[in-house]
């Protein structure tokens, strides 16, 4: 069985970026899953699939999602090929919601590796007025949920702190993923 990197953390926390370059430094090991979202598709950075809301539920009726869940006004999923992929031996680091890690941990159980995104409230602002998506209530708002939401993560997860260069955020990714390679930690 493959293992899921679920990477979460605040909004503005760099999961896009990271995740980038985790396929770029891992193409031949690790696949990256595209969410389904009811969002434009060049709002913000994240490489995801674009869906109307009538499409999304569709699909949804269909039974063509592994899992969905809402937020932030969005439909947000993970297509049934994931479970393929998984089931295939194939790793897979996909950008997660925080809110939702519990239904994740149900659904994939021992499979669902956590990559906590941890920055510091300074850069996490400035990241957050840099992208533009939000107003600065909006931008207030999040800061607050940033603060607002601990996590009993469980023990195979990691946390980053990607408060500095996205270099060192790979090392740190890097020797977690080695280590679980190494000490053969595959997904129950």
């Amino acid at each position: 069985m493959g293992r899921l990197f679920y990477v979460i953390g605040p909004s503005g926390s760099g999961k896009d970026t990271f995740i980038q370059a985790v396929r770029e430094t891992w193409p031949d090991s690790i696949l990256y899953a595209h969410r389904y979202i009811t969002r434009c598709a060049t709002a913000g950075g994240e490489n995801h699939i674009e869906l109307s809301q009538r499409e999304f539920l569709y699909r949804k009726q269909k039974g063509l999602f592994s899992i969905d869940w809402q937020a932030h006004q969005h439909h947000y999923a993970l297509g049934a090929e994931i479970d393929t992929w998984l089931n295939l031996g194939l790793d897979v680091v996909l950008n997660g919601s925080r809110e939702y890690l519990g239904k994740m941990q149900d659904k994939f159980a021992d499979r669902l590796f956590p990559v906590l995104m941890q920055v510091d409230d300074i850069t996490l602002a400035e990241r957050l007025r840099m992208r533009g998506r939000e107003s600065e209530a909006q931008i207030i708002k999040r800061l607050a949920r940033a603060q607002a939401h601990p996590l009993s993560l469980p023990e195979r997860s990691i946390t980053i702190d990607n408060s500095g260069s996205l270099e060192a955020s790979l090392t740190q990714f890097s020797n977690y993923y080695q280590r679980l390679i190494r000490d053969s930690i595959p997904a129950e």
